[in-house]
C-alpha cells in the first residue's frame, strides 16, 4: 500500500531530484573517464593534454565519491586504472603510440615478423647455454 503522508510525498519528490542529479554527475564522470582513456590509449595528443584530461577525470571521480553518487571504492578503482594507464604511457611513450590502431575492444594485431625472430633467437641461445652446462 502506497504511503500518502506528507513526509512520504516529500521524500518521493526529493528522491526524484536526487536521481536526476546523480544521473547527471554519473554521466559527466563517465564522459571524462572515456575521454581520458582515449587520449591515453592512442591518437596524436599533446602530453600536457593527456595529463590534463586524466587529472580532470580523477577530480570528477573524487567529487562524485564525496557527494555519494559513486561508492568510494568504485571511484578509487577507476582512479587506479587511469593512473596505471598514465604510468604505463610515461614508461614507454613510443610503444603506446604505435600499437593503438586496433579500435575499441580489439586486441592489437600481432606482428608476425617479430614472433619468428624472437623464437629463433631463443632457440639459438638455448643450445649454447645447454652446451656450457654440460
Amino acid at each position: 500500500m502506497a504511503k500518502r503522508t506528507a513526509s512520504a510525498k516529500k521524500q518521493a519528490r526529493s528522491g526524484v531530484r536526487r536521481a536526476l542529479r546523480n544521473r547527471a554527475v554519473r554521466s559527466e564522470v563517465k564522459t571524462k573517464v572515456v575521454k581520458a582513456r582515449r587520449t591515453l590509449t592512442g591518437g596524436p595528443v599533446a602530453e600536457s593534454d593527456r595529463f590534463a584530461l586524466a587529472l580532470e577525470a580523477i577530480q570528477a571521480l573524487d567529487r562524485a565519491a564525496s557527494k555519494g553518487v559513486l561508492h568510494r571504492n568504485n571511484a578509487g578503482r577507476r582512479k587506479s586504472r587511469l593512473a596505471k594507464q598514465l604510468s604505463k604511457l610515461a614508461m614507454s611513450p613510443a610503444g603506446a603510440a604505435s600499437g593503438t590502431a586496433a579500435g575499441k575492444g580489439k586486441k592489437a594485431p600481432a606482428t608476425t615478423a617479430s614472433k619468428p625472430a624472437a623464437k629463433a633467437a631463443a632457440k639459438s641461445t638455448t643450445p649454447a647455454a645447454s652446451a656450457k652446462k654440460k
